[in-house]
């Protein structure tokens, strides 16, 4: 039987997420839930029901994962852990600082409600994550350095359109050259926040919004750019899509490390993805860790996971003795 999946929210990534199920036969998309009227919302896949937010409790018994693709700031925060009472969920709450917080709420919901919630999944909180913590128990002695980009942030952007004034809006972080250099020299170098990358802002104003206002609450935002050099450019609707259409991403995850019994050896891991699309590439991460959660469901498991809790055998459609026989 193929896993049933949900989408709550069908913007850039519930999209990637309905186009990832058409390569994955195990799966099957169940609903799309949005908060827009649903009769104007049309979806790729044919016979696929559109509903409103408000009728997902209707589809209890019909939906074994809940791909959660709302924004980080304001979005993901309530809604986790009011679906985890209701279905399995995922999500891609990337907004680092407050993940414990974020854990524990969906935890105590999915408890609740006996189900499964895994958080944070995607490439970065996900699948970066992975690597710093599988580098660090490979190398103890050693340094983490991760860098983003160049390329659009989700999450950034969507916090940038949130802010009063702002029509539409695309934010890129882009990774310091020579920072990301010192670290594959093997310097070893101590770099601040501010030191590592820069943030870009395009933003598209609402008739009549203040300019000066509205560049001071982006720069000023804590948890996304206070602690960064962020420029902000305020250009035409019609240059935002004629420039800046795309949505390119990617990142570097490195640790530099030394082993023997004088440290005599030195090591360097690096983990880079290149990415054309960052919703299609993320959502492709929420669909194999929707697989693990109805996995787990079905072994009776309940409460909020991350990437780390997560057996690698639980991601793939294919047994444990085919992975030992063409993967091991």
């Amino acid at each position: 039987m193929s896993i049933r999946i949900g989408i709550l929210g069908y913007g850039n990534l519930g999209k990637g997420v309905e186009c990832a199920i058409r390569q994955n036969p195990d799966t099957e998309l169940a609903a799309v839930f949005t908060r827009r009227r649903p009769e104007d919302v049309s979806v790729l896949t044919e016979g696929v029901p559109v509903c409103g937010i408000g009728d997902a409790v209707k589809w209890t018994d019909k939906i074994d994962v809940m791909i959660l693709c709302g924004g980080s700031a304001t979005d993901l925060p309530e809604q986790t852990p009011e679906f985890a009472r209701m279905f399995n969920v995922i999500d891609s709450f990337d907004t680092h600082a407050r993940i414990p917080e974020h854990f524990a709420n969906v935890d105590a919901a999915a408890k609740e409600g006996g189900k499964v919630g895994i958080i944070s999944v995607g490439w970065d909180p996900g699948m970066f994550s992975l690597n710093r913590l599988y580098a660090n128990a490979i190398l103890p002695d050693g340094k983490d350095y991760t860098f983003w980009g160049k390329g659009v942030s989700q999450g950034h952007s969507d916090a940038v359109r949130r802010v009063a004034g702002v029509k539409d809006a695309k934010q890129y972080t882009i990774p310091v050259e020579a920072a990301l250099e010192a670290v594959r020299n093997g310097e070893n170098p101590e770099l601040g926040t501010r030191q590592k990358h820069t943030r870009e802002c395009f933003v598209v104003l609402e008739e009549g919004a203040d300019a000066a206002k509205v560049e001071k609450e982006i720069r000023e935002m804590p948890n996304y750019f206070s602690d960064y050099d962020t420029t902000v450019h305020f250009i035409s609707g019609e240059e935002l899509k004629r420039d800046h259409s795309g949505i390119p991403h990617g990142g570097f995850v490195l640790r530099s490390g030394r082993t023997g019994m004088n440290c005599e050896n030195s090591h360097l891991i690096e983990y880079s993805l290149k990415l054309d699309s960052n919703p299609e590439f993320t959502a492709s991460v929420l669909l194999a860790y929707a697989r693990a959660a109805y996995r787990l469901s079905q072994e009776g498991q309940s409460g909020c996971k991350t990437v780390f809790d997560i057996a690698p055998a639980y991601l793939s459609a294919k047994s444990g003795e085919e992975l030992r026989k063409i993967m091991l």
